[in-house]
């Protein structure tokens, strides 16, 4: 009876596993990701310095007349009309660490930065938060974690760090504005921004030397 209850409590935790990781983080498919992002016409002029910088004046703002979370007015709504996808990618706590179990979700994303459709264009990383820290110390750690997953990118999966910029924006523009404090705002979202430069002509190739001219000479008889 003993081993019996200890086959089934074992199945048991085995059924419990599984259970957990079907619910863990799922990986997006790499067309999905393709086809979200190559919907690109055009885009404004970003400054993201600016926005940067506008940022980190709403998140040090005190006034008595703010507005509560779910009514700030996004920094950046420019963003909000290109095309974005968003990433559930885990980091340590309070950290801008990615998480080893994260990894194969931005090595998914790698994979759909070399395909061809993506390969025109540059990016532009950003980092969120919700509402349940500083306001200033989240928008901090929301630009390490933007940076970090640029840094991944480019170190770990050779992504051209030509293609990437990165932004926090903290609680500043939640990605889930009716509920500030939802982990969903702890989210990366990519956001097409760009076409990259066209690439340099090869230079012409030097024109062949002329033939030297034939020497003509009397016939000696």
């Amino acid at each position: 009876m003993g081993a019996t209850r200890r086959i089934l409590g074992l199945a048991a935790l085995a059924t419990l596993m599984l259970a957990t990781a079907s619910r863990g983080q799922a990986l997006p498919e790499r067309d999905e990701i393709v086809n979200a992002l190559s919907q690109f016409d055009s885009a404004p002029d970003i400054d993201v310095m600016a926005l940067r910088q506008k940022a980190q004046e709403k998140s040090r703002s005190r006034g008595r007349n703010e507005p509560p979370p779910t009514q700030r007015v996004p920094v950046a709504p420019e963003l909000q009309s290109l095309p974005t996808f968003t990433l559930d990618i885990h980091f340590d706590t309070d950290t801008p660490v990615v998480r080893p179990d994260s990894y194969q979700t931005v090595g998914r994303l790698a994979d759909a930065f070399v395909n061809a459709k993506l390969q025109p264009y540059s990016f532009l990383v950003v980092g969120h938060s919700d509402s349940t820290g500083r306001r200033e110390a989240s928008l901090i750690l929301s630009q390490r974690r933007a940076d970090a997953v640029r840094d991944v990118l480019v170190n770990t999966f050779k992504i051209s760090a030509k293609r990437f910029q990165t932004l926090g924006l903290g609680e500043e523009q939640f990605i889930d504005p009716a509920r500030p404090t939802s982990p969903a705002n702890l989210q990366i979202q990519i956001v097409t921004v760009g076409k990259m430069a066209d690439q340099e002509p090869p230079p012409a190739e030097p024109a062949a030397a002329p033939a030297p001219a034939k020497k003509t000479g009397k016939k000696k008889h």
